[in-house]
């Protein structure tokens, strides 16, 4: 499963599922968004992360299912048992890491070859079992785990068999951090391994110190709100809450919304989760129209709050927008919006979903190089950015 499917699948609703396996993590990355460190215990009930995932059914399932952290692979057992149980259903798995495991540098060979290399044998087994890899990589993610380590790692991992990609982050458009990155990447692995470039965001660890992510030249030119992708994947918290988006507010805090619950491991299956996904009418219209529209719809004299996401959250102390939606967005009709905005966002593609959530100038970079559409090449502060030879955007 290469990046661009999994990201052309963010915008369908119940098509993906979220699944935090531990807040723990060995490294101490100052952008953490979730706080995680290596003394962080904090995680779901392994026993009913399985039994939820085995309530996956050929007709009723995920897509794809998102194994994330804190670090999931300290958990290799744990995440080749849930993509051995997806994958009988008919699921396709994505695990994203932090790859604290290339830390070690180059590990003695064993008698039979496994896990030589980078890779401890363990990690490489569970990997094995995938479908998608994905490998963090930033100037804080490099402070504690080298690029040429990961660079090494992703080539095991490639052999092993998932398909492999990078989550960069950066400080905006501007950074040389990525200009110089996203270059090296497409020079080490001759432009085939794509990768989703992010801004770091002042939440989390960041939020002590992370100003706007985007320089003013380039809010000024921000597309108006839309409908909202990220109320379309149902997401497993660290304590076994399943909650309708991946706000780190709205994952962190309790009680979380109401409107923004979906059920708990303890107590729901699969089904259950995604038939409150697809069948709630705010949800519907928080996809179809964006939670400022929705807003300004059924509160049309209240004052706008500071972003989608705080407008959104704050909709569990405005039963009017509600009930609004209730009338607006039930039933057959409601339902059939829902399913057409989906659509007709995902016909755009990957590409124009990550321009909207990611950093615009380098969303072309969910393509293999080959694939990438021509247009403006970003440039880093200095001036210097990719070439047209080396990564056309």
């Amino acid at each position: 499963m290469e990046l661009a499917e999994l990201i052309g699948l963010r915008p369908v609703p119940a098509a993906g599922l979220l699944l935090t396996l531990t807040r723990q993590c060995p490294l101490r990355c100052a952008h953490c968004s979730t706080g995680s460190a290596p003394e962080t215990r904090e995680r779901p009930e392994p026993g009913l992360l399985r039994r939820f995932v085995a309530s996956f059914g050929p007709d009723d399932r995920p897509e794809v299912m998102m194994l994330t952290g804190g670090e999931p692979l300290l958990l290799p057992r744990l995440v080749a048992d849930l993509s051995a149980s997806a994958r009988a259903a008919g699921t396709r798995t994505a695990v994203l890491s932090g790859m604290f495991f290339a830390r070690a540098g180059t590990r003695p060979a064993s008698a039979s070859g496994a896990g030589s290399g980078v890779v401890p044998a363990s990690v490489l087994r569970a990997l094995a079992s995938v479908d998608h890899f994905s490998a963090s990589l930033d100037v804080h993610h490099e402070r504690e785990v080298p690029r040429s380590a990961v660079f090494r790692a992703l080539r095991e991992i490639r052999e092993a068999g998932p398909a492999v990609s990078l989550h960069l982050t950066g400080d905006g458009p501007d950074d040389p951090y990525l200009a110089d990155v996203t270059r090296a990447i497409d020079r080490e692995f001759d432009g085939t391994v794509p990768a989703l470039v992010n801004e770091v965001r002042a939440v989390g660890r960041a939020a002590s110190w992370a100003g706007p992510a985007r320089p003013a030249r380039y809010r000024a030119a921000a597309a108006p709100p839309a409908p909202c992708a990220m109320a379309a994947w149902p997401v497993v918290a660290f304590d076994g809450t399943v909650l309708a988006c991946c706000n780190q507010e709205v994952v962190d805090r309790r009680p979380a919304p109401a409107h923004l619950t979906l059920g708990h491991l303890a107590h729901d299956d699969w089904a259950a989760v995604r038939a409150r996904t697809l069948g709630s009418p705010l949800l519907r219209l928080v996809r179809a129209m964006g939670a400022p529209a929705l807003r300004e719809r059924h509160l049309p004299d209240a004052a706008p709050a500071a972003s989608p996401c705080t407008e959104c959250r704050g909709f569990a102390d405005r039963p009017e927008v509600a009930a609004g939606a209730a009338a607006d967005a039930s039933g057959p009709a409601g339902a059939l919006l829902d399913l057409t905005v989906a659509r007709r966002r995902a016909e755009r593609g990957p590409v124009e979903l990550v321009r909207h959530y990611g950093c615009a100038p380098y969303a072309p970079w969910v393509l293999p190089r080959t694939s990438r559409p021509a247009g403006p090449v970003p440039l880093g502060a200095s001036g210097q950015g990719p070439t047209t030879a080396e990564a056309s955007l």
